[in-house]
């Protein structure tokens, strides 16, 4: 939103600096993005008068001039056409920079004569394209500055241009008016009263207006309109075309300038019609498809089914609130026009303006919401320009619909300011601040006014009054305690367990990536997800369309990124959620690891070697003890595919109960991802991990045993098919209180071990460590638990005890 400081002061009786202006609307939340200042760059330039002009002796188009100066007499040398004795001028002085050419100006010698400055052209200035010669001024003393002169006989060449930043709930602001009322409320002036104009119809509207039902709802409240005939539209006013050329917008004629005055200075986007170029009456309806319209911009655009327009007997004139039809639009042959205000709904501008890719004033203020109270005094005002600066003769308004009614009120609470943005400002003080921004309080009910959409609440009241107070008088106070002594944790166990996780795999050496959650549907194939319940409705690319389905997919893409770059030995971790689907009840916190290549760099002992899995399972054994996992565990089969399904296990509490996978990654998940293997890794899920029972911050003491340890040796002979983990598990849970663990210490296979145990058998061994914690063991209870280790084993492997 662009305007000048000097239409600002239109609406606004100020003293205010620019600066203290500038300061005031960015702490309102107006926020500044730019300021225009003419009068900066010609702060230093004074005015001088030339007291003598004579032809230089070296050159026909030169002239040696004595200017007298606020420093003295000067001699400069001049070419312009115009220097001449007696004429007041706009001095630049050695090291002044004159932005017109870009240069810092020093003594000059030119054709022998020395020169001291110039004498300032417009354009030299940047004040307008005219160089044909110096600036020559009607009045003025030496040495006054020329931006005080201008200011006082052309402030339009030193009026400051202001842009600022509208966010989409403050549509009030993008008219000057609403600028000032806030700037007024923070005490920077006082509003001054708006002339409300009334004008007398002469004579029925020939044009009538209607609306169709179905568009009334929620496509237009009220359409309003007036013929004016006999209008002469030539060029605006000088003050009306510099106030729109200094915003950037171009001058077209009388007519259309007063639409767009009325657009920036009100917030009121009018338009008018050609009325000797309609034919019949004026329709607003809902577009069927397929209609074609060209607009101002001279571009055609298709329209869609249900787009709100403006049409008459021959078509579609206008999409409305958005953009005019070229055929109906207003030239300098136009004599009679039609000027129609209306209020039409937000969304439905929103739709077709995005729809047609229409960026214009008029949609940007009518999506985000206008005065509708002011449609009608709207019509008079606008009316009553157009006869200042055209002339005519107005006929009676004709209106379709009704006005919406916007009304409403909050109780004003004054206590919640303290409550709510924590602010000490006095009822009195919230009750004035209303007032000044247009609220009407009555009691303790505060009625809002029609221009301000966004105040929904009493909440909304509150942020009024502190918005206006100034939120930089916010003093910072620590919280009240709620309760005496220690406060309690204020993470969850869930974050102070991702917190040790992360701890503990950067000490393991594992560096921390944080990948997107997003990747392509290839990779999330590859790791069980890629199905459409996880696919985005509006991917940033095609290599992010999935949400992943497992960190594993973003640390293999990392490492074949790393890889490809020439850095092949990588330990890589991240902690975040994984997604089985779209719902929020289908993610998972995981916790994964992967390390890629050798173990480290060659030396002299030739201990470098490949990574492999027991490295994973010995980091994921590390990181579920960090988050507080049991000692305990089973290790099983039967991951999913993407682990190689010979060297991996399940971490578990029980069938059912996965605490993580380590292991080494497929080849074919290598291959696909084109990384260089070996690969192995680890997955957790902290979710799965059983909550402490004791939930005391102390640690509990020390548990050490003082009664002897029994070590027994079993071997089975076993079919050849059966895996040493399924004994091991089974030996386990033959007494889970006194066996400790159960360790594998040796296969026998081979041609031998079936030529002694049979064909297809081999011989597993185990070593059972019972642990005593009540009384010492004696033989009758080892051969007890050895009974149940064997029947255990039996049962699960159908092996036998080796004689």
């Amino acid at each position: 939103m662009k305007f000048t400081l000097s239409w600002l002061k239109e609406h606004l009786d100020t003293t205010a600096t620019l600066d203290e202006i500038l300061y005031a609307l960015t702490d309102l939340g107006l926020e500044v993005e730019e300021v225009i200042d003419p009068a900066a760059k010609l702060a230093g330039f004074t005015l001088a008068k030339v007291t003598h002009a004579e032809k230089h002796p070296d050159a026909d188009k030169l002239r040696v001039c004595k200017v007298q100066t606020d420093e003295g007499e000067k001699q400069i040398v001049c070419g312009a056409p115009n220097a001449r004795e007696g004429i007041t001028v706009v001095l630049c002085k050695p090291g002044d920079y004159v932005p017109g050419i870009d240069v810092t100006l020093s003594v000059g010698n030119i054709r022998g004569v020395e020169s001291h400055g110039m004498m300032a052209s417009e354009r030299e200035l940047e004040l307008s394209d005219e160089h044909d010669g110096i600036i020559e001024l009607p009045s003025g003393e030496v040495g006054q500055t020329f931006t005080d002169w201008l200011a006082e006989h052309d402030p339009a060449k030193v009026d400051p241009v202001i842009d600022i930043a509208i966010t989409p709930n403050r549509p009030d602001a993008l008219g000057v008016r609403g600028i000032a009322l806030d700037l007024s409320a923070r005490g920077l002036g006082v509003m001054k009263p708006v002339k409300a104009a009334k004008v007398a119809g002469a004579f029925a509207s020939p044009l009538k207006v209607t609306i169709d039902a179905d568009t009334r709802e929620d496509g237009c409240a009220v359409f309003a309109g007036r013929l004016i005939r006999g209008v002469k539209n030539g060029p605006s006013p000088e003050w009306l075309q510099s106030r729109l050329r200094a915003i950037g917008l171009r001058p077209i004629s009388a007519l259309v300038d007063i639409t767009n005055f009325f657009t920036y200075d009100r917030n009121r986007p009018l338009h008018v019609f050609d009325a000797d170029k309609v034919t019949g009456d004026l329709r607003v309806h809902r577009a069927q498809g397929g209609e074609v319209m060209t607009a101002l911009d001279d571009k055609d655009y298709a329209l869609a089914e249900g787009m709100v327009v403006i049409s008459d007997d021959k078509g579609v004139e206008s999409i409305a609130g958005i953009m005019g039809g070229l055929e109906t639009g207003c030239t300098e042959e136009t004599v009679n026009v039609f000027l129609e205000a209306a209020v039409w709904d937000p969304i439905q501008i929103a739709k077709t303006g995005r729809a047609l890719k229409i960026n214009s004033d008029a949609r940007y203020r009518n999506e985000r919401g206008i005065d509708p109270d002011y449609n009608m005094q709207a019509i008079e005002d606008a009316a009553q320009m157009i006869l200042d600066l055209c002339g005519g003769e107005a006929s009676e308004v004709v209106v379709a619909g009704e006005v919406p009614d916007v009304a409403r009120a909050y109780k004003l609470d004054t206590d919640r300011v303290q409550s709510l943005v924590g602010m000490e400002i006095s009822a009195d003080e919230q009750r004035r601040t209303l007032t000044a921004l247009g609220f009407v309080i009555d009691g303790d009910m505060a009625h809002v006014p029609s221009w301000r959409p966004d105040v929904l609440g009493s909440a909304d009241l509150v942020e009024e009054v502190a918005r206006v107070a100034s939120l930089t008088k916010l003093e910072g106070r620590p919280l009240a305690r709620l309760d005496d002594g220690i406060p309690a944790p204020i993470l969850s166990p869930a974050q102070i367990r991702e917190s040790a996780a992360r701890r503990m795999a950067a000490s393991l050496g594992y560096n921390e990536c944080v990948t997107y959650s997003f990747i392509d549907q290839a990779s999330a194939a590859l790791f069980g997800g890629g199905s459409d319940a996880t696919m985005l409705e509006n991917p940033i690319s095609s290599e992010m369309s999935h949400m992943r389905p497992s960190l594993l997919a973003g640390l293999l893409q990392a490492a074949a990124r790393n890889q490809s770059r020439g850095f092949n030995d990588l330990a890589l971790f991240e902690v975040g959620p994984a997604f089985s689907g779209g719902e929020p009840d289908e993610q998972q916190l995981q916790i994964s690891g992967i390390l890629v290549g050798r173990t480290g760099p060659r030396d002299v002992h030739g201990e470098m070697r490949s990574v492999d899995l027991y490295d994973a399972k010995a980091d994921a054994e590390a990181v579920l003890s960090a988050i507080g996992a049991p000692a305990k565990v089973q290790i099983l089969r039967g991951a999913e595919g993407w682990w190689h399904p010979g060297r991996h296990g399940k971490i578990c509490l029980g069938p059912k109960k996965v605490l993580g996978v380590f292991g080494e990654i497929h080849p074919k998940i290598l291959a696909q991802m084109d990384i260089k293997g070996p690969v192995v890794g680890f997955t957790i899920y902290p979710a799965e991990v059983p909550l402490p029972k004791k939930k005391a911050a102390t640690r509990p003491a020390l548990a050490i045993r003082d009664l002897q340890a029994v070590e027994r040796d079993f071997a089975f002979v076993v079919d050849a098919d059966v895996e040493a983990l399924t004994l091991a598990n089974a030996a386990a849970g033959a007494d889970k209180v006194l066996i400790e663990n159960v360790h594998v210490f040796d296969e026998f296979t081979g041609a031998t071990a079936e030529a002694q145990m049979g064909a297809g058998k081999k011989s597993i061994a185990v070593t059972v460590r019972l642990q005593p914690a009540e009384k010492t063991l004696k033989e009758a209870d080892i051969e007890a638990v050895s009974a149940k280790i064997v029947e255990k084993v039996t049962k699960a492997t159908g092996g036998v005890l080796r004689g």
